[in-house]
């Protein structure tokens, strides 16, 4: 009998059947979830009737989500629908040449089986009865940008038209980017030339528009042919059933686009619909290029019913009034505050004050100081400079003033001292009388006084050397000293700063005249949401999609002969009237080369509002946060890349509104874009810090001991700026010890090794402030309106 061979089993690790263990380890439950929720089993009797009712849940709840969403899209429709319903206002904005409006809107109308002739510009009012709805169309001119940003302030659709055969030029890229800078509502793009594309070059064409316009609008899905019968009336479609999104800044703000506009004796009158949120009569109005008016009472206004041809017959219903202004709750067209110049100054001394300034005022002298009482330090400072500021000048501590003349030449001797101890444990097994006298005579030998013209020859090669080697991104700040002003006298608004993030600053100090003008807020975020709560509780508001008439005080008549196109009103919350200091984040414009410097005339197109500006810009902090002492760097350049904050002088806003800086060129219709952001706050505190940086040169070096040269050009100024730290370039910091000669040279020490090829400076910081802001008109030269600024102040 064969035994058979024994085989063993190919492994011994026991495989449980995976739907019967009861016992699974984390992992393999992580593994098997995947980042799912488990569901707990329900324990019950009747698990068929528990997973029907489940079943319902679920049908149930997507119901409700789907009737949601019909109640979005009805109440985002149902002031547009209806015979009476506020028409859908449509801006026709041309990118090319080539492209005209009028024939824009005549095919979009062409569906509906009408054929009016349509104006090259202004209003013209479609009623579409077969989407049940109707269009307002305003249609913008080639190269009239600030007509074209108004006219898409207050649109509900823009439809931009796209040549086949005419390139985009430059204005039409500024446009496309201001317009996605300031907010764009819903955007239908149109192929609008003159002649129809060949059917075979027809789809790449369509294909590059589409991919261009996807740049500025990434939300564009399709182009429409206005050539072709069925792209017109899928145009139409999209303009006439869709959902309008709004527009973020424009939410809680009630507009009017002017269907009428009267002038008389002062009084101007605007009929058109309010659009928006609910219009307040004890609110102001802003009229672009003009400013902000009151108003004296709203009227209803007679209701257009357009017929299907589209005449217009005016309903027989008399104007009502429906709200005036309270005179207890109206806001005032007080902008700014009168400041008192003699409030917190001293008033001129009286004849007898000026005889008795040596003697008391009986004509006695001043008896002398007590015994035992401490007497008054006197510190010499520079002119203007408060007490405040003088403390940040640290003298001498008080054991040095204490000793005395003696103890600064103990104190030189003590130097001496730890100078040769160091010497000699640098040279350890060598002479020590030997190396001590060797490096006495090299680096600490008898300082020798150069006369004025070698002085000066070697200032200027030193100059002209740095200005070849350092690049000046990487130390932007640094100036030179003037040698025929002295240094405490030329940077006399400067002060030396501990620490830059965390050294206190006082950010009521030294306030400029313009500070007494503005307004400020205890709590900025606490009085929006106040003002906001306020206009919607206002129950004497007139709603949206009232036709109303409102009748404005004291309009200057230019308003009304020459009216800017298209006529738009907006109103404005409580207190945004107010001048503040307001601060934006911004980001330069990518494709724009020049250079944009700190107070360089810009126009801030915020909100409503068009601002002309002289901005002043600063390091945006990390996480947006003040840190410690809320002092922020002052940038003199606004650079690629990185974010800045402006600051400037201007109106209060609410919200974080959208801002588009502008700069005016020769064609007032093509002005450069220059940076986009967002409004940041208005915090008065906020302190914008100026740096320099005076450079000096380590003329001799011994270990951490250096004499400097060139950062100052005689003794005085040293003794000054003696308590301000000093930094190199390659990273030590050290400060003055002594004075030496007269000609601005100094010994300093430093924490660490110092190298003869370093720079060594000084940092210095003065706070810095916009120019106060005006309001910008289209039209109106800048001369001009510095002459009506200067009258005003």
């Amino acid at each position: 009998m064969v035994q058979s061979a024994h085989h063993h089993r190919p492994t011994l690790k026991q495989q449980n059947k995976s739907f019967k263990s009861k016992h699974a380890s984390k992992g393999s439950l992580k593994e098997a979830a995947k980042g799912k929720l488990s569901r707990q089993p329900i324990k019950s009797s009747h698990s068929a009737a528990t997973a029907a009712q489940t079943r319902l849940n679920r049908k149930n709840h997507a119901k409700q989500v789907q009737l949601q969403k019909r109640q979005a899209i009805v109440s985002a429709t149902r002031l547009f629908n209806g015979v009476d319903g506020v028409p859908r206002i449509v801006a026709v904005v041309p990118l090319t040449p080539d492209i005209d409006t009028a024939s824009v809107v005549g095919a979009l109308q062409e569906p509906l089986d009408v054929s009016e002739d349509v104006p090259s510009q202004g209003l013209y009012k479609l009623r579409a009865d077969r989407f049940k709805t109707s269009l307002q169309f305003v249609t913008v001119p080639y190269r009239r940008l600030y007509a074209a940003l108004d006219a898409c302030r207050v649109a509900d659709y823009i439809v931009l038209a796209l040549s086949s055969e005419v390139e985009v030029d430059q204005w039409g890229d500024t446009l496309l980017r201001t317009l996605q800078a300031q907010g764009l509502p819903e955007v239908v793009t149109v192929v609008a030339s003159p002649s129809p594309m060949d059917a075979k070059a027809k789809p790449g064409i369509m294909k590059s528009l589409l991919s261009f316009i996807q740049y500025f609008v990434p939300s564009q899905s399709r182009i429409y042919d206005l050539h072709a019968a069925a792209d017109k009336l899928n145009a139409l479609r999209t303009v006439c059933e869709g959902a309008p999104e709004e527009v973020k800044w424009r939410e809680g703000r009630a507009y009017i686009l002017a269907e009428n506009v009267e002038w008389s004796e002062g009084s101007l009158a605007v009929t058109g619909f309010v659009r928006g949120s609910s219009l307040s009569a004890n609110r102001l109005i802003h009229l672009p290029n003009f400013g902000d008016f009151q108003i004296s009472k709203i009227m209803s206004a007679q209701l257009p019913k357009s017929s299907k041809a589209g005449q217009s017959s005016a309903m027989e219903i008399e104007p009502t009034l429906l709200a005036e202004p309270d005179a207890e709750d109206a806001d005032s067209l007080v902008s700014s505050n009168e400041p008192d110049d003699l409030a917190n100054e001293q008033t001129w001394p009286t004849e007898e004050e000026m005889a008795g300034s040596s003697h008391g005022m009986d004509g006695s002298s001043i008896p002398d100081a007590k015994a035992g009482t401490t007497p008054k330090i006197v510190k010499r400072v520079p002119k203007g400079t408060s007490s405040y500021q003088a403390a940040w000048i640290v003298d001498e501590s008080d054991e040095e003033e204490d000793d005395g003349a003696g103890s600064d030449a103990g104190m030189a001797d003590a130097d001496a001292d730890d100078d040769e101890e160091e010497m000699v444990e640098l040279d350890e097994g060598a002479d020590t009388e030997m190396a001590t006298e060797g490096r006495r005579s090299v680096a600490f030998q008898e300082f020798d006084e150069l006369d004025a013209e070698e002085e000066g020859r070697q200032l200027r090669d030193w100059r002209d050397r740095k200005r070849e080697e350092e690049d000046d991104l990487q130390f932007p700040d640094e100036v030179d000293t003037p040698m025929d002003v002295p240094a405490r006298v030329r940077f006399q608004r400067y002060r030396g700063l501990r620490s830059f993030r965390t050294s206190p600053w006082d950010a009521y100090e030294n306030l400029p005249r313009d500070y007494a003008r503005i307004f400020q807020f205890e709590d900025f975020k606490r009085t929006e949401r106040a003002v906001r709560r306020r206009a919607e509780e206002d129950a004497a508001a007139v709603q949206a999609g009232t036709r109303v008439t409102i009748y404005l005080k004291d309009v200057p008549q230019e308003a009304a002969q020459a009216p800017a196109f298209p006529f738009i009103v907006f109103g404005l919350l409580q207190h945004e009237h107010k001048k503040s200091v307001l601060n934006f984040t911004v980001q330069r414009n990518t494709e724009y080369e020049g250079s944009v410097r700190s107070k360089d005339p810009l126009i801030l197109c915020i909100g409503p509002r068009r601002l002309r500006v002289n901005p002043v810009y600063s390091q945006h902090t990390r996480g947006g946060g003040k840190g410690a002492n809320n002092v922020h760097k002052f940038e003199r350049y606004l650079r690629h890349g990185d974010a800045h904050v402006a600051t400037t002088y201007g109106p209060v806003v609410f919200g974080s509104q959208p801002c588009v800086l502008l700069r005016e060129t020769e064609d007032p219709q093509a002005p450069e874009l220059v940076a986009m952001g967002s409004f940041l706050n208005t915090d008065t505190t906020r302190i914008v810090a100026k740096r320099i940086v005076l450079s000096g040169h380590p003329f001799k070096v011994h270990r951490k001991t250096a004499t400097v040269r060139y950062m100052f050009f005689n003794a005085d100024d040293v003794h000054y700026y003696k308590p301000v730290a000093l930094h190199t370039k390659h990273g030590r910091t050290g400060h003055i010890k002594e004075s030496l000669g007269t000609h601005g040279y100094f010994k300093a020490h430093f924490d660490g090794q110092v190298s003869q090829m370093d720079t060594v400076c000084m940092a210095l910081y003065k706070r810095v402030y916009p120019k106060w802001a005006g309001l910008w008109s289209e039209g109106a030269s800048a001369r001009a309106q510095d002459a009506d600024d200067r009258m005003e102040e």
